[in-house]
């Protein structure tokens, strides 16, 4: 399979899940403002989903963008992803339906979790294939940032059983966290390629 097979399959599995997503989305039963607002813990996760696979899918261009090829083992990691991401509209309805309860707000942040591993796991796996030194390597550097985000997703999902608000914040201030773009990627990628 060609590096752009793998971003293309990619990226329609991603724009599926946006939109399971949103047909979740159930307009209110009264025609009026009041009704509309009540709608709004539901707005807020589903925006904060909704950026989260945007994170997700800029991301993995980016990364691509860097690779010069990709591997058996780079397929699998790719589509272990995948499925992680593909719980992300469950979840998300989930904790959404039940904002101020524990359970599914643990679970919203485990799911983020696995997303995460999954992530670190197919980059990892691109830098193997490539080499430290290749642009994917430097463009991935020492990771710092997702080594936070996965502490900050273990913190959630402990913090879920005392307060559920406190979770939701740390799932929040790491999709802030990623929405900030690394300079260091995009002057990887504005080097030519090694041919």
């Amino acid at each position: 399979m060609s590096k752009s097979r793998l971003e293309a399959f990619s990226d329609g599995v991603i724009a599926i899940l946006i939109t399971i997503m949103v047909l979740e989305f159930k307009t209110p039963h009264d025609p009026t403002f009041a009704a509309l607002a009540g709608l709004a813990p539901l707005f807020a996760v589903y925006v904060l989903s909704f950026v989260y696979l945007g994170i997700y899918w800029a991301n993995h261009h980016h990364l691509f963008h860097a690779a010069t090829r990709i591997s058996g083992g780079v397929l699998w990691a790719n589509l272990h992803l995948l499925f992680w991401l593909s719980l992300v509209p469950f979840v998300t309805w989930w904790m959404a339906e039940h904002c101020t309860a524990a359970v599914p707000t643990a679970v919203y942040a485990a799911v983020l979790l696995c997303d995460a591993v999954a992530w670190t796991l197919m980059k990892n796996a691109l830098v193997r294939l490539e080499g430290p030194d290749s642009r994917v390597g430097r463009a991935v550097g020492r990771d710092v940032k997702g080594r936070v985000s996965l502490a900050l997703y273990i913190a959630a999902i402990a913090l879920a059983f005392v307060r559920p608000w406190i979770a939701q914040a740390l799932v929040a201030v790491v999709a802030l966290m990623w929405l900030v773009p690394d300079r260091r990627i995009e002057a990887v990628l504005a080097e030519p390629a090694l041919r």
